[in-house]
């Protein structure tokens, strides 16, 4: 079934005359355009893709299921006129995305109603299609090549930014677009903090350090953590760099269809919390990754919805000490009716180097 099928027939069962999409992420699963303006009008039974002269041959290439739509004017007018050419009494508008200032020019324009909608199609792009999962395995096998060529370049003094830098040529240098998100590298006292996107800070013998990175490839990106040290770390980072790993090895074996976020979130933070770590693992376990780094599925408290076949997630369990250093380990998955597959190889053992 194509994906404007499988978007009407989300419509109707929903009850959603007609949607706007605005959101790139979202215009791109749908019709596979890769431009940066555009916007889609979809019926229960017609698409219409409207873009600027610059785009409509690319348009026309890419997004086959669409009739394309040149706008020559401001772009909502050919929205004004699709929606009384169709006889649309509401249209469907993407509420997380569309900014008051966005509504406010639609609605003055607009004579039918418009009606706020969530999720619609990022429920659909929670499963993934065996191309999207080769797509995304291809930008792990990246970020995994990145990963064990910087383990050569980290030495005493070479700061965090220099680290981030070389990281993010190498992924570019395979064949990635671009990052996922800004490269963490946080190191020593400074790996405490979840979200250290790199500093100045220069790297020092028995510092731990964790990598949180990742890179897009043709659209899809990939998310992964490791924490190593150089030099001994001393014992209790040691101590809880497995605590850590066999908290993700734990999820990793529950992992599987028919089981819910918030019970793989559960397993990480009850063993975590057993081992006396509890207040230190602040953030949730994981969150789908596909054409944006956080999407759904979430791994956390709040997600009682089970996984199915076909969600790729991440299983990021941490714990970090104010003062002392943190420890990160995460791997993507893909979510199988029997288990998952890990999508990564590269070890998560304690590399000292």
């Amino acid at each position: 079934m194509s994906r404007v099928n499988d978007i009407q027939q989300k419509m109707k069962s929903e009850g959603v005359e007609a949607l706007l999409i605005t959101s790139p992420y979202n215009l791109r699963y749908a019709s596979n355009f890769t431009g940066s303006t555009g916007l889609s009008v979809i019926t229960q039974s017609k698409a219409f893709f409207v873009t600027d002269f610059r785009y409509t041959e690319q348009a026309a290439d890419q997004a086959v299921e669409f009739e394309i739509v040149k706008n020559t004017g401001p772009i909502y007018e050919e929205v004004k006129a699709i929606v009384e050419k169709e006889n649309i009494k509401s249209l469907g508008f993407e509420k997380e995305f569309v900014t008051f200032a966005m509504y406010e020019q639609i609605s003055s324009l607009l004579t039918c109603e418009l009606i706020p909608v969530s999720g619609l199609v990022e429920s659909l792009r929670e499963i993934k299609e065996d191309s999207e999962v080769e797509t995304i395995q291809k930008a792990i096998k990246i970020t995994e090549f990145a990963f064990e060529e910087i383990l050569n370049f980290i030495k005493p003094g070479v700061s965090e930014i220099e680290v981030a830098n070389k990281l993010d040529f190498l992924m570019r240098e395979k064949g990635a677009s671009g990052v996922s998100f800004d490269t963490i590298v946080a190191s020593g006292k400074r790996s405490a903090m979840p979200h250290g996107v790199a500093s100045d800070k220069k790297i020092e013998n028995g510092d731990m350090i964790t990598l949180d990175f990742g890179c897009y490839y043709k659209g899809y990106v990939s998310d992964m953590t490791r924490t190593f040290s150089l030099g001994d770390p001393g014992e209790e980072l040691k101590k809880i760099h497995q605590i850590v790993l066999d908290a993700n090895l734990k999820v990793t074996e529950h992992a599987k269809a028919g089981v819910t976020g918030k019970a793989l979130d559960d397993i990480a933070r009850d063993y975590i919390k057993e081992k006396g770590y509890g207040e230190a693992f602040g953030h949730s376990t994981g969150h789908g990754i596909g054409l944006e780094v956080h999407e759904g599925p979430g791994i956390n408290f709040r997600n009682e919805k089970v996984l199915v076949s076909g969600n790729v997630i991440t299983n990021e369990p941490g714990i970090y000490i104010p003062g002392l250093g943190g420890v990160r380990i995460e791997d993507d998955l893909l979510i199988t009716e029997n288990g998952n597959k890990n999508l990564m190889s590269v070890t998560k053992e304690l590399i000292q180097l």
